[in-house]
């Protein structure tokens, strides 16, 4: 009997490290360490990236390719990858435009934080994230 589950497994420590990296990698580029992105979305790598496909890489080392389960979870994946890219950062981008309006308007409108979403590349390097924690959790929890 397994302690931990794997699927379980995968995806907390695969959204960990992205949200640990994100840290790292601001602090490394811009000199400042930004804490809050911790638990922010948004940045490189896209944790939801890397934590569904971390989620369907186990699934798939576990049940196999040919599994019903598999199948869901790339599409799950896919849907969530997809989000990230095309309507998140999109309505990130319209948050950022507003924001600049009401400034021009010097309205007083308060606007709360602009989720500006992820680019390609940054969804692109959680999902290389999230494989390589999929392989690594398969193996130690095995």
């Amino acid at each position: 009997m397994k302690i931990f589950s794997p699927y379980l497994v995968s995806i907390i420590a695969a959204w960990v490290v992205a949200q640990l990296l994100k840290v790292v990698i601001k602090l490394v580029t811009s000199g400042k360490l930004k804490a809050d992105l911790l638990y922010s979305s948004g940045g490189m790598p896209s944790s939801h990236s890397a934590s569904v496909v971390a989620l369907a890489t186990v699934i798939y080392c576990v049940e196999g390719g040919d599994s019903a389960i598999f199948g869901l979870s790339v599409l799950f994946a896919a849907i969530v990858m997809y989000d990230a890219v095309m309507v998140r950062r999109s309505s990130g981008e319209q948050g950022v435009a507003i924001k600049s309006l009401i400034k021009e308007q010097k309205s007083n409108i308060k606007l709360g934080r602009i989720a500006k979403g992820h680019t390609p590349i940054e969804v692109l390097a959680g999902a290389i994230l999230g494989l390589f924690m999929g392989i690594l959790v398969f193996f130690v929890t095995k």
